[in-house]
């Protein structure tokens, strides 16, 4: 009897994740599984925009990257994917210079969080992330004069503007074309396994997108 009691929860996260995978946009519902927003259209072409809310230090959103960046390169034949640091804190600051210097597509990104969260260096201020990313090949000057422009100040308060307009206050989260947003969270509401809240959002960021694709569609 304890043993099936111990089994309950791996059972039930199996059934569910066996579920999600054929699940369709009928079966996720607005203000359970994802919430509606009114934000503006995102102009991305044909394609359907997924935003992703994070923050460096967030062990949830470490967790979540690499089967993130695995869904983004399924689906990029259907949505344009980019990042907003939520926060105004030195690593939302070292994230828009390196993105504004488009530095972090050569793998920046990823080293950033494994140092963090696997090897233990916080990384929590200027100097800590200005040391970091030079001996990781960034060119120091170039750098400093990028982290000091009001082109990244600028990026730092859109970041929260936007977090604000789509009533985030928790990461991770993505936002689907500006219309809907979602979360393991969210998604995931009632599951203790982090793989199943995962497989949940998937789920409903999969539908989310064959949504907006079809309300693009529609618009024509």
């Amino acid at each position: 009897m304890r043993l099936l009691n111990l089994l309950r929860p791996l059972i039930a996260t199996v059934a569910f994740m066996a579920a999600a995978a054929g699940a369709s946009a009928a079966d996720f519902k607005d203000g359970l599984d994802y919430n509606s927003v009114n934000g503006p259209a995102p102009d991305t072409g044909k394609k359907v925009e997924v935003l992703e809310f994070f923050m460096y230090h967030c062990p949830h959103c470490n967790a979540l990257d690499p089967d993130l960046a695995a869904w983004v390169k399924k689906n990029s034949d259907k949505i344009v994917f980019r990042r907003m640091h939520m926060g105004d804190d030195p690593q939302a600051k070292a994230f828009y210079t390196l993105e504004s210097m488009n530095l972090l597509g050569n793998g920046m990104h990823e080293k950033i969080l494994r140092a963090i969260h696997v090897d233990h260096n916080r990384l929590n201020t200027d100097q800590a992330l200005l040391d970091f990313v030079v001996k990781n090949g960034v060119d120091k000057a170039k750098y400093l004069e990028t982290f000091n422009s009001f082109g990244v100040q600028t990026k730092l308060k859109r970041g929260q503007q936007v977090a604000n307009q789509y009533k985030l206050d928790s990461v991770p989260a993505v936002v689907i074309d500006g219309r809907y947003t979602t979360s393991p969270a969210v998604a995931g509401h009632g599951l203790t396994s982090a793989a199943a809240a995962h497989t949940a959002m998937f789920a409903v960021m999969d539908s989310l997108v064959a949504k907006s694709l079809q309300e693009r569609a529609g618009k024509k």
